[in-house]
């Protein structure tokens, strides 16, 4: 068989293993890049991107329910032609996945772009398309795949996952949705808002990944308004006729389909990582770490959704920038260097968006954390907007009062968890930010008084008088 070598091989051409190769590139070391399933991104594909296409017509939609207060008449004729939707969304999809490709693998030579599967005959020595590769390094960014149970695959067709739900040309009258994390949430709204009778479940006893109590709750209570949630019971599908009915506890559906969003499981079962010659997890992922994404001591580096660290798409590039750094380094420093992970930043879009920055509520220590909390109802911009739901719960250490964490559901969530982690990542705390500006009338706002809740608890106040402002030395 015949035998390169190269620097570095690098395993997966979405946005990890992109940006391991960019690093490499800059390093000017030799690389390969192999794929063996389709080429882009999983966002472009089946992830971020076409689900916010679906979740923006389905919001734009719904938005003619509130248009009778605000006297605009019509709105009760409005349609949606679904088949002309779907289309508008795999358009764009399309649009999104051709932009990464042009920007990435479709101008890359045979000999560098590899598409097929690799397996690892030893940790620096890999098979691939008839060929053998010796590489001084090797990043594993393979990504990962919805976890279907094997038992639910005999349904066929009738249980779909995000690899199929943008594929559809029509949508199903019912259908049920297991897993009630991002995903499921998300594109289970969407769904509801465009016309299919929708039935949530989720064995756990909250949605989105909430860990904060009060905003779960309100997340429950806003998004059962829209559908109906059953949690706390794991389902289950039985065929009945050319229908499935589908049973978690006590309550029971018959529906047309099932959209499966129970969990993503690692691409590595073609990969051989048992020739790394170190121990593998339960998913058969090896140890690493996530400052240098190195896997024990070995040449080997792992980066985005396969390693299960945090799958998100700023954290895979992120991932992969490490990985691509270090691999290309791995002869001639005297070891890989370790950086600093970001805030951690968890963003669901659903409406109203519920979003998760910095600690998490059960990591939280009770004892030395004070929460300032504000619910949506009376602000403002939100009353004008005809979203005044929701709740802001900011963390913040009792003494200090340094900004810790927050959780959140409610309107324009996604650019105040942004504001907060940035706030979080400079170590600023909430007499700090009380002395930023905020215009009137924002749901900023909303942040502010949440921010005054969790400065009257905590023992740390501003100097000079007045507490939104700093006094001038002579």
């Amino acid at each position: 068989m015949k035998e390169r070598n190269v620097d570095v091989a690098i395993i997966g051409s979405g946005t990890a293993g992109l940006n391991a190769m960019g690093q490499v590139r800059r390093a000017g070391k030799s690389f390969v890049l192999i794929n063996g399933g389709e080429p882009g991104t999983t966002c472009a594909r089946v992830g971020c991107m076409p689900s916010k296409a679906m979740i923006q017509i389905a919001e734009d939609y719904h938005r003619r329910t509130h248009l009778g207060k605000f006297g605009i008449d019509g709105h009760q004729g409005m349609t949606l032609d679904i088949p002309e939707a779907l289309e508008h969304v795999q358009d764009l999809r399309d649009t999104f996945v051709d932009r990464v490709l042009g920007n990435s693998t479709d101008d890359m030579s045979e000999d560098l772009f590899l598409q097929d599967y690799a397996r690892f005959v030893e940790p620096t020595l890999i098979e691939v398309a008839g060929q053998r590769i010796r590489a001084k390094a090797v990043v594993i960014a393979t990504g990962s795949r919805p976890l279907v149970p094997e038992p639910w695959k005999a349904f066929g067709d009738r249980v779909i996952t995000t690899d199929e739900i943008f594929e559809l040309e029509d949508l199903p009258a019912t259908m049920a949705v297991i897993g009630l994390g991002t995903i499921g949430l998300e594109i289970g709204q969407s769904l509801a808002r465009m016309g299919v009778e929708i039935t949530g479940f989720d064995a756990v006893d909250h949605i989105a990944g909430a860990q904060d109590p009060e905003v779960n709750q309100s997340a429950i209570e806003l998004l059962g308004k829209e559908f109906p949630i059953h949690l706390g019971a794991p389902a289950e599908i039985a065929e009945e006729g050319d229908r499935l009915r589908v049973t978690a506890g006590e309550q029971s559906v018959l529906v047309d389909k099932v959209l499966c969003s129970i969990g993503r499981v690692p691409n590595v079962e073609r990969l051989g990582l048992e020739h790394l010659g170190v121990p593998l997890d339960p998913r058969g992922i090896p140890s690493f770490d996530p400052h240098s994404m190195q896997v024990g001591d070995l040449p080997v580096f792992i980066a985005g959704d396969v390693s299960g660290y945090r799958p998100i798409l700023h954290e895979a590039g992120d991932e992969g920038k490490i990985a691509g750094y270090n691999a290309a380094r791995i002869d001639t420093a005297a070891a890989s260097e370790r950086f600093r992970r970001k805030v951690p930043l968890f963003i669901n879009f659903c409406d109203p968006n519920i979003f998760a920055v910095g600690m998490r509520w059960n990591a939280l220590d009770p004892e030395t954390t004070a929460v300032g909390q504000i619910k949506l109802a009376p602000v403002g911009r939100a009353l004008i907007m005809g979203k005044n739901k929701g709740v802001i719960r900011v963390y913040g250490d009792k003494a200090t009062g340094r900004i810790l964490g927050s959780e959140m559901i409610g309107p324009k969530g996604e650019n105040l968890a942004h504001l907060l982690c940035w706030a979080i990542a400079q170590g600023l705390t909430a007499g700090d930010l009380l002395r930023m500006p905020f215009y009137h009338p924002v749901i900023e706002e909303a942040l502010q008084a949440a921010l005054y809740d969790l400065y009257s608890k905590v023992e740390a106040k501003n100097s000079g008088g007045i507490t939104e402002l700093e006094r001038l030395e002579d």
